[in-house]
Order: structure tokens, then C-alpha cells, then sequence
């Protein structure tokens, strides 16, 4: 992929999610609607400008499914305990953790649990990784090494979530980034 490539997807990219994070809602759009959009459109212009992730992500499915659905699963559960123990702690250390959390469960708006839950599992989730940790995070590990590359790439997860404005939700998304860069 060539270098001009990359810089738009994350241009836009970071168009296409900072407005998320701020407004929560566009016309008929609510949150969990306009997220899907945005990582589908994402991870199209993606496969489309680099033919090899294209590929690898192919290469990729055919081999250990059950494995990597079972690390999923297991990571997932990891991160659940460590937010689970962090949403106690923080609201110990942190005045303002408790109605950061409280705002952070405001995303769900009028959105209903089953329908949030099927996005989270079929796009939301799977385009996350495969556009944050699988695109991104790649391109920048080979530019600037594996260490480097990650810390970028959490760096920009975390970014785009500046703009909600919530600091629990920016911790969530720094916690969660390193938590899954490292993984990947």
C-alpha cells in the first residue's frame, strides 16, 4: 500500500469517528448504527487500497479457527475481569470515575441490548480488530518496529476517543488498545 493510501485511510478514519464521539447520533444513525458504518466503509476502502492485507486476512481464516475463537473468547474474559476490577478501583481513586462511567453506558441510548450485542459480535468488534490492530497497528509495526508500531497504534485507538470528552471512556480505550495491540 502506498504511503498517500494509508495517510487517508487514517485521515479518514479519524473523520468518520471523532463526529461519532461527539454527536452520537447522525439522522437515523444512532451510535451503534453509525459505528458499523463507519468501520464497513473503513475496512472496504482497506481491502480494496491493500491487496495483501486482503490476502493475508484470507490466509489467515483458513488456518486454526477454533484456536483463535477460543483465544478471542478467553481475551475477551481477561479484559472483562480487568474492567471490572478497574471500574471498582477508579471509582475509589477518581472523583469523576463514577459518572464517566455512567456516561460511557449512555452510548446505548434507546439502541436495544440484542441489537447492540449482534453489532458488537458480527461488526463492530471484528471490524475494530481487523481495522485498529490488523490495518493500522500492522503499518505502523513495519515502519516503525513492533514496539514503536504499538504503542502508535494504541495511541491512535485512544485518540479518536479524546473527543467524547469522558476521561473514563479515554482510560477504557487506552486499557482496551494496549490490551488487544498486545494480544495481536
Amino acid at each position: 500500500m502506498k504511503n498517500k493510501s494509508l495517510v487517508f485511510i487514517i485521515i479518514l478514519g479519524t473523520i468518520l469517528f471523532v463526529p461519532l464521539f461527539i454527536l452520537r447520533q447522525i439522522g437515523p444513525l444512532d451510535f451503534w448504527w453509525w459505528m458499523s458504518t463507519n468501520l464497513v466503509i473503513l475496512m472496504t476502502l482497506v481491502l480494496l487500497f491493500d491487496k495483501s492485507y486482503a490476502a493475508m486476512i484470507r490466509k489467515d481464516f483458513e488456518a486454526g479457527m477454533l484456536k483463535k475463537i477460543l483465544i478471542g473468547i478467553a481475551s475477551a474474559a481477561a479484559l472483562y475481569v480487568v474492567f471490572f476490577v478497574g471500574n471498582y478501583l477508579s471509582r475509589l481513586m477518581f472523583d469523576f470515575a463514577g459518572e464517566g462511567i455512567e456516561g460511557v453506558y449512555q452510548f446505548k441510548g434507546d439502541a436495544s441490548g440484542i441489537r447492540i450485542l449482534l453489532l458488537m459480535a458480527l461488526i463492530i468488534g471484528p471490524g475494530e480488530e481487523l481495522f485498529w490492530r490488523g490495518f493500522i497497528q500492522r503499518h505502523f509495526e513495519h515502519r516503525f518496529g513492533r514496539w514503536n508500531g504499538f504503542l502508535t497504534g494504541a495511541a491512535f485507538y485512544t485518540g479518536v476517543h479524546v473527543f467524547s470528552g469522558n476521561p473514563m471512556l479515554i482510560l477504557a480505550a487506552l486499557v482496551a488498545g494496549l490490551f488487544w495491540d498486545g494480544c495481536s
